[in-house]
């Protein structure tokens, strides 16, 4: 541990007094930090979950879900359905830009149709590609189209997309192999902060929108200033929030957060979240190293990794063990599938009959919470398998996994934070690029299952996919997160689990 961490929580822990730098509160900036860079505020060209939280506070939805995950008017003032593939929205007027031009149709339709072309290479298209088409009805009235029946389309309009304004990327600066590089367009939103400072791998401050809109379920901004900082080391994170140089941070290892409570500066805090950790295989056998593709090794990793002590020795409550491709809380989420014990001995069985009583050698990708990552190798090791740990950052990784190069990931999904389960399952087995399975009965049955309206047809056909997938061992479903949140006495801060913390209602005690 680092020397300072290791100093400043045995000093709380023994009630030493500890008087914190209070420079958040005293500059009304609350400055967060994660070891993510993040060199853009697009997370249409940059998926990270830091870019999901900056793009909360920059930009507005046309929808936005409640605690109980209820759609509730955004920009979106209220829609109708016109038929099972038609829906009408009426867009809010006198709401403004940040460049002060004002919200009207033709900037939802821009959105939308930008984001639907393939060819503009958008993160967010697999969110949005339900959609047919979008267009104008009158200056504040705009119909979408569906390719077919979409039932959780105003909950995943809730997550995306972020509206711009018409012609938002037009101007896009060209890169060296002369595509445009559309990611490196400032942001111009609605929300309630506005961009007003980039530093590419440091640092990304954001200041109150004064004219943010009257009446948005988000509230008018608090705080002045919010500050996303990028930290590489976890202890030097972890130092400079006990000193309040740094408010708010994530992620924290239990055992670091569990000696972190008796700090008398901080709040420490486990909430549950909507990610799942998971364990992916390229079973399509499309890698240099094809042995995914028999599916009693699959079964071996199932067996051999003890989900249960990760749970219990390192994720920490309310962290579950989970059994299938989504998260429980997601509807049609099902927990009735083929289950695989922890039992080590089962595990090396599967491996000889396969034809590796030895175990075998194999790169194993992984890009956070290293502890974890190292627990399942722990446990791969003990029934004779060895891996080799490669870790990455995520964008790197993302396209190692789509460019058919890796052949085993550790890797977590949080959803977008959409309570649903096409978010989560049918983002891994629909034949995307990110489908390492291929599965053509499995991408049928979703493909049926998100083509109908009717929520127990949903159901009965998302049950099906979801126990072919656990069948065929094509993911080992490891838990859900629990995160450890670990932020300044004075935030008054309330912690939801849809990993997107609203800074926009954060303000201090």
């Amino acid at each position: 541990m680092h020397r300072f961490i290791k100093f400043a929580l045995t000093a709380a822990a023994l009630c030493v007094p500890f008087v914190p730098a209070e420079a958040g509160k005293k500059d009304n900036t609350l400055v967060w930090a994660t070891d993510r860079e993040n060199s853009i505020t697009d997370s249409n060209y940059l998926n990270t979950r830091e870019l999901v939280i900056m793009g909360s506070l920059i930009y507005d939805r046309l929808i936005h879900l409640d605690e109980e995950y209820d759609p509730k008017p955004l920009l979106a003032t209220a829609w109708t359905w016109v038929n099972d593939t038609t829906l009408d929205l009426d867009i809010r007027k006198g709401v403004k830009f940040h460049s002060g031009k004002e919200l009207d149709a033709d900037d939802v339709v821009y959105t939308i149709a930008f984001l639907i072309n393939r060819d503009h290479g958008s993160l967010s298209y697999s969110y949005v590609s339900y959609i047919k088409s979008a267009e104008k009805l009158d200056s504040h009235k705009v119909r979408l189209n569906f390719e077919k029946p979409f039932p959780t389309a105003l909950v995943f309009l809730a997550g995306v997309p972020n509206i711009m304004a018409k012609g938002h990327y037009d101007n896009a600066p060209a890169r060296a192999d002369g595509k445009k590089d559309f990611g490196a367009v400032p942001a111009n939103g609605t929300g309630p902060y506005k961009v007003s400072e980039i530093k590419p791998g440091e640092s990304i401050l954001m200041t109150a929108n004064a004219g943010y809109w009257e009446g948005s379920p988000k509230g008018k901004p608090q705080i002045a200033n919010i500050k996303f900082r990028t930290i590489k080391d976890s202890n030097a994170r972890l130092a400079e929030v006990m000193t309040g140089a740094v408010d708010w941070v994530w992620d924290v290892p239990k055992d670091q957060a569990e000696r972190m409570k008796g700090a008398p500066n901080l709040t420490v805090e486990n909430a549950k979240t909507l990610r799942i950790a998971y364990v992916n295989f390229d079973s399509a056998g499309v890698s240099q190293q094809k042995i995914f593709k028999d599916k009693r090794i699959r079964q071996a990793f199932a067996h051999a990794i003890n989900r249960q002590s990760i749970v219990k020795n390192i994720v920490g409550e309310p962290s579950q063990v989970i059994h299938a491709a989504c998260h429980p809380d997601q509807f049609a989420c099902g927990d009735d599938v083929p289950k695989y014990d922890y039992n080590p001995e089962k595990a090396k069985k599967l491996l000889a009959e396969a034809g590796y009583p030895n175990g075998f050698e194999f790169d194993l990708h992984a890009y956070r919470e290293r502890e974890h990552t190292e627990a399942i190798i722990g446990d791969l090791v003990k029934v004779g398998l060895k891996p080799k740990l490669v870790f990455l950052q995520y964008a790197p990784l993302v396209q190692a996994v789509q460019k058919g190069q890796v052949s085993a990931t550790h890797m977590t999904w949080g959803s977008s934070s959409i309570p649903d389960v096409s978010a989560c399952a049918a983002h891994f087995f629909k034949g995307t690029p990110d489908d390492m399975a291929k599965d053509p009965e499995v991408i049928r049955l979703i493909s049926e299952a998100d083509g109908t309206v009717d929520p127990n047809k949903r159901k009965a056909l998302w049950k099906q996919a979801l126990t072919r997938i656990a069948e065929e061992a094509y993911w080992v479903p490891l838990f859900t997160y629990a995160k450890y949140y670990v932020y300044s006495k004075d935030l008054d801060f309330k912690a939801t689990s849809d990993e997107i913390p609203q800074f926009f209602r954060t303000k201090w005690k």
